[in-house]
């Protein structure tokens, strides 16, 4: 059946070809196996989103955990993933499965595991769920229609927990008395509905798009936060005179942000943001998480307010641990997922765009003006990234020749320093630093940039392609 490989965050792969139910089934019996080798007995919780099927392969994962003796609360309908996370903590359940692929791309799904705290696997214990993926022949397995008979699996509705939650963590009446006109883009994902449910009622207009089940994801790429595929949706933002646009990918954990005029608001100002709205606005003291991927603008704000900043590779899988361990007050990381003290050590981008409403109506400020709020505190920063396909059996080749490359110059600044902790991170002369890396889930090679000299970029992400071998 071929192997399994568990990547950034859980396994993704091409619908019918080797994402099939067999290996599903596979990958279920694989968690289970884990969950029993370390004497965790008890439910299971298990999610879907809106991908093409996505209702019947979390049946076929459902079947499997029944099998193995959990008892499995299988979601009614397509829903979130930090709902998802915060039912596993609501009901003291030992973990879940998640049936996503998040932004991929709509050929693709996924399978994500969580542990009892809501949260990403650490590394060590993916490599052992991989570890415990058998052959069909030793997947255990039964009927869906048997299981709920049995009261083995339940069918169950996640959702007022999870809004109890948020109620405990924000107040959003000012929102929903602020008058604000909000365009609210759920990239035909899971997160539709859930913003006009959370803040309607008031003088506060929410405009949805994009909120229907569509697979193919009409008007972007792939459903991720971030240009190209944000670009249908801030068109409409001057349209229909919203103040701001909010954006959720696929399985609504991730944010993206768009001010008034229609312009997009990169990942790295949204977290500089949402670290400044709880250091600066509600007065919050506590550690900050971040990936080496994401901005520098946080140790800048960590000195300002005087607390801890850590750094660490990319993905939940090494951010939620941190934060576990730090008791953070934030994490996230250059995607545009964000988690918050006091929740799941999980990615929310209802949550993450919750707060980041607030903010404006705290401050009264535009998104924009929130832009020159930070830049007051921080400076300037400017941010992009290049995402190019290579062919995988050159992947060993890639890493030796950048390893090699000991370049001096990068974009014309001077290169101090080089974080190998995971990919190639430079640091430059300026503050900035540029970032090769491997993605987890695709074979794809990335190259990100942060610098405060706006004219350097393109030179730095030229650059770093050139070291890759991906640019004469």
């Amino acid at each position: 059946m071929g192997d399994i490989k568990f990547g950034t965050d859980g396994w993704r792969g091409r619908i019918a070809d080797d994402y099939t139910f067999a290996n599903v089934r596979r990958c279920a019996q694989g968690f289970a196996t884990y969950l029993l080798n370390q004497g965790k007995r008890g439910q299971v919780v298990v999610g879907y989103d809106r991908r093409f099927g996505g209702e019947y392969f979390a049946a076929a994962a459902a079947e499997v955990l029944a099998a193995n003796g959990f008892q499995v609360l299988l979601t009614q309908e397509a829903t979130p993933t930090p709902v998802i996370s915060y039912a596993v903590v609501f009901h003291k359940a030992v973990g879940a499965v998640n049936i996503t692929a998040s932004h991929n791309p709509p050929t693709d799904n996924g399978f994500k595991v969580r542990d009892e705290h809501g949260g990403a696997i650490p590394p060590d214990g993916l490599l052992e769920i991989e570890r415990c993926i058998p052959e069909v022949q030793g997947v255990k397995r039964i009927p869906l229609d048997d299981a709920l008979a049995q009261g083995a699996v339940v069918y169950f509705d996640p959702a007022p927990a999870y809004l109890e939650q948020l109620a405990r963590l924000i107040d959003v009446r000012p929102i929903q008395e602020a008058g604000l006109t909000i365009l609210v883009d759920a990239m035909w994902g899971n997160g539709a509905g859930w913003f006009p449910r959370i803040l309607g009622g008031g003088k506060t207009r929410i405009i949805e798009i994009h909120a229907e089940r569509n697979p193919l994801f009409p008007e972007m790429i792939r459903p991720e936060p971030i240009p190209p595929n944000v670009d249908a949706g801030l068109a409409r933002v001057t349209e229909v005179g919203a103040d701001v646009a909010i954006f959720n990918d696929g399985d609504a954990d991730r944010v993206g942000l768009g001010d008034e005029q229609g312009r997009f608001i990169n990942q790295l100002q949204v977290y500089a943001l949402l670290a400044l709205y709880f250091l600066k606005i509600r007065g919050e003291r506590g550690p900050i998480v971040k990936t080496l991927s994401t901005t520098s603008m946080l140790e800048k704000l960590g000195q300002i307010y005087g607390v801890p900043v850590y750094q660490t590779g990319v993905g939940f899988k090494y951010v939620a641990p941190k934060m576990l361990e730090t008791n953070a007050l934030i994490g996230g990381e250059e995607s545009g997922g964000y988690a918050f003290r006091g929740h799941v050590p999980e990615r929310d981008g209802i949550l993450a765009g919750l707060y980041l409403l607030d903010l404006m109506v705290r401050t009264g400020k535009s998104p924009s003006q929130l832009i020159e709020l930070l830049y007051a505190e921080v400076g300037p920063h400017y941010y992009d990234r290049v995402d190019k396909r290579f062919d995988e059996s050159q992947r060993a080749a890639t890493r030796q020749r950048i390893l090699d490359a000991r370049p001096s110059t990068i974009g014309g600044l001077t290169v101090t320093g080089l974080d190998t902790t995971d990919g190639f991170k430079f640091s430059l002369a300026d503050g900035g630093w540029m970032l090769i890396r491997f993605s987890g889930t695709e074979p794809i090679l990335r190259v990100y940039c942060e610098t405060t000299q706006k004219d350097r970029v393109p030179a730095i992400l030229e650059d770093g392609l050139r070291i890759a071998g991906l640019k004469d």
